[in-house]
C-alpha cells in the first residue's frame, strides 16, 4: 500500500526505500514496546493472552509489502529478544524465539502478499489478516510437531496457547483492516485534493 502511494508521489527508488526503513523502524519499535506494556498492565501472562507483538507485524505487512512484511516478522521478535535481554528478562524467552521468528515472517509476508491489492480496495485487509493468522499459527505448530524432541514445547501446550490467545486473534483480525483502511483514506486524501 505505502509503495503505491511513494509511486504515485514520483519518488526515486532510494527515497522509497528510506520512507519504507524509517516506516519499518517505527513499527518493529512498537512489536518492541507494545509487549512491554501488556506485560505491565496483564503480568507474564499477557503476552500469550494478548498476543501484543502480532498487530504490528499484521500492520506491516499490509502497509509494506510481503518482502518488507516479512523482514518486519523477522525483525521484531529477534530486537526484542535482544533489548529486554540486556535488561536481563528476555522476551520471547529463547527457546520460543526460533518459532515467534518463523511464525512472524509468516504473518506479515502473507498480508504483504495483498497489499497491492488492499491499495485498491482496503477491505481486502480482512482476508488478508486471517489468512495470515492461520498461517502464522500453523506454521508455529509444525515447527513444534517437527523439533518437539528437543524443545521445551508441546502440540498440546501450543493449541492451549492458541486457544488462550483466540480473542485477541479475533481483535486484531477486526482492529488492523479498519486501521490499515483509515491509513488508506488519509493517505488517497491528496488524490481528491
Amino acid at each position: 500500500m505505502i509503495e503505491n502511494v511513494l509511486t504515485r508521489k514520483g519518488f526515486s527508488l532510494k527515497l522509497k526505500i528510506t520512507v519504507k526503513s524509517l516506516i519499518s523502524v517505527g513499527i518493529v519499535a512498537l512489536a518492541v514496546i507494545l509487549p512491554q506494556l501488556v506485560h505491565l498492565v496483564a503480568g507474564q501472562a499477557g503476552g500469550v493472552e494478548w498476543l501484543p507483538m502480532y498487530l504490528p507485524v499484521l500492520l506491516g505487512g499490509c502497509l509494506l509489502g510481503s518482502v518488507w512484511g516479512l523482514g518486519v516478522g523477522v525483525a521484531s521478535p529477534i530486537v526484542s529478544f535482544l533489548i529486554t535481554l540486556a535488561f536481563g528478562n528476555a522476551m520471547p524467552a529463547l527457546a520460543r524465539l526460533p518459532f515467534m521468528v518463523a511464525e512472524l515472517a509468516v504473518f506479515g509476508a502473507v498480508t504483504g502478499l495483498f497489499a497491492k491489492k488492499i491499495a485498491g480496495n482496503g477491505w481486502l485487509a480482512f482476508p488478508a489478516v486471517l489468512l495470515a493468522q492461520v498461517a502464522g499459527r500453523t506454521t508455529f505448530m509444525m515447527l513444534v510437531l517437527i523439533f518437539q524432541s528437543v524443545t521445551p514445547f508441546t502440540p498440546a501446550l501450543i493449541w492451549s496457547q492458541i486457544q488462550t490467545g483466540l480473542l485477541a486473534l479475533v481483535l486484531q483480525a477486526v482492529l488492523v483492516p479498519f486501521l490499515v483502511m483509515g491509513l488508506k483514506l488519509l493517505l488517497d486524501k491528496d488524490r481528491k485534493d
